[in-house]
Order: C-alpha cells, then structure tokens, then sequence
C-alpha cells in the first residue's frame, strides 16, 4: 500500500480508503463488516470513513468497534456531520449546536476520543459558514478532531469558507469528499484546481460508480430487486447498454495490462496528484483484497489514451 499526504498537510493516508456507506451496521452482516476492516489493516489502508447518519449511528459502532483492537495513532478515522439524526427542528444542518452535539455523540459512539476528520457531510444554506468554521475550530483545539473537511461542496462554498477562515484566522478546510469515477468527472472542471492552488486534497467516493466499474454487471436486469445495488439513487438509470458496453471495453483493457476493471478504475483515478485517497466500500474482505491491490499500479500513456478513447465515445 501507497501513501499519499492529505491535501497540503503532513497526514498521510492510504492510496485506498475504506468507507462504511450502505453497508456497515446495515445490509452487511457485522462480522463481514469486522472482517472486511481487518483485512483492509493488514493489507497497510490506514484511513477509514464513516459518518453519523450511515444507520443513524450504527455505522459507526461496527467502525469503531473493530478499530479498537488496534493502536489509535496507527489509523486515520473520519465521520460527518449534517444530515437529520432526528426529528427536531436543531437535529440537522450545520449549526454550532448540531455541530457540537453530534461530534460528541459520534466519539461515543466510535468509542474513541478524537476523530482526525471531520466532514461537513453537505453545504448548509441556511447557517452562516463563519459559524460552522468557528465550531470546528473549537472542536480542533479541544483536540475532539485534528482535521477540517467538507464533503460534495461547490468550488465557490469552499472559496468562501477559505476566505471566512482567512479573515477570522480560523482552521481552513484542508479534505473535500465528492463523488468522483470514470463516469461523473465534474470535479475535474473547477474543484480540482481549487484544490491544487488552495491545498485541499480530495478523497473521492463512489471510485467504481456504485459497483458499475466492478464488471459485475453484465446487463441492465442484472440487479435483483432486493439487491443493496437496487436501493441506490439512480442505479437501474445508470447500468444502461450504453455503460455496460464500456465497462466491457474497459474490461478488455484491463486484461490487457494484467489488472481488473475495478483496479484499472481506481488506478485512473490515482493519476490525479489532488487525489489524496480513492474510498471503497466492501461488504466481505476479497473485495479489500482486489482493490488494495489498485495502489501502485502504473498505467501507461498508451492505456490511458485508449480509457478516454473509450469514455469518449
């Protein structure tokens, strides 16, 4: 395993991330979910995700349970804050009050002392971002969390923030987790270059399209309507002929270079410097092991010419 710094700072997290979403405390069995953790230590990933509202809270029980085995200062934990944890009209969004209640509620939950990141799970309209910013700030001198990060913000709502923790001399943003595969590239147009000139590193999510770039899917009636697959936004929309007709092409590649098409899809995605980490989600551990095994793949000018080629089309 590969390591890379986190944005501009001196942290250094694993090429290949693991993440708790749809899964853990879920549709994943916990010993899965344990199992799929401990592989992912013993292969070297050192950086784990999860938030608050994965289960409403279960999530990060399994996460933290699993974690407690090991050192504390031997991994990189993150979780989020944002979305509702409950009905009143407070238990949401990004206030200093639901700030701080669910970081303490979430480092009871995962059974440790301090987080390393701390995500702003979503933009939040309607609380001023000097407020936000300034209870993180706080969190991060009481030590409760090391890192500031946002997840699937705007280019311009980060400049804001970075300009608000300018001007009150506040911890600036340094991870932003947004969505980010072969096929949805939008942070490519301006949330990548906000990222190189600012320091905020990237640790995209969703790195093989909901399953879409595993190959597993050969047509679009391959997803069983009970399936984890089935429930997500959009999926059934997405595995059209069209996409599963590239993943093929794709495939063909990647046998080519002695890889899969999930490695060959995380690989491409580790090309780009502002990428920090690549986060996977695994509901047994040979998942882990295949993709773990994208860090440190090279791929060549020839093949990354034929990935557009083919993207392109």
């Amino acid at each position: 395993m590969k390591y890379r710094r986190l944005g501009n700072t001196g942290l250094k997290v694993s090429e290949i991330s693991l993440g708790s979403w749809l899964t853990y405390g879920g549709y994943v069995e916990k010993q899965n979910a344990e199992q799929s953790i401990h592989q992912a230590y013993e292969l070297g990933i050192n950086f784990f995700d999860t938030a608050n509202v994965y289960e409403r809270g279960e999530a990060e029980k399994v996460v933290g349970e699993a974690l407690r085995r090991y050192p504390r200062e031997s991994y990189v934990l993150a979780t989020k804050v944002f979305w509702p944890m409950g009905d009143g009209p407070n238990d949401r969004g990004l206030s200093r009050k639901h700030v701080l209640e669910q970081c303490h509620a979430s480092l009871k939950r995962l059974g440790t002392d301090y987080v390393d990141i701390y995500y702003c799970h979503r933009y939040d309209p309607e609380t001023p971002v000097e407020e936000t910013l300034r209870a993180i700030d706080d969190l991060i001198t009481q030590g409760k969390i090391l890192y500031a990060g946002v997840s699937e913000w705007t280019a311009v709502q980060m400049a804001q923030a970075l300009a608000a923790a300018d001007k009150y001399l506040l911890d600036r943003i340094v991870v932003n987790q947004p969505i980010y595969n072969m096929f949805n590239r939008y942070i490519e147009k301006d949330v990548i270059p906000l990222g190189e000139s600012s320091g905020i590193g990237q640790v995209v999510f969703s790195p093989l399209a909901q399953g879409l770039l595993s190959g597993k899917y050969t047509s679009p009636t391959d997803i069983p309507e009970d399936s984890r697959a089935a429930k997500k936004d959009n999926m059934r929309q997405r595995l059209t002929e069209e996409a599963i007709g590239k993943v093929l092409r794709l495939d063909a590649v990647a046998k080519e270079s002695g890889i899969t098409v999930a490695q060959l899809a995380l690989a491409w995605i580790l090309r780009q410097p502002n990428v920090s980490s690549a986060l996977i989600g695994a509901s047994r551990p040979a998942q882990v092991v295949e993709n773990a095994a994208a860090s440190g793949v090279t791929l060549s000018p020839d093949v990354l010419e034929r990935i557009e080629a083919i993207l392109a089309e």
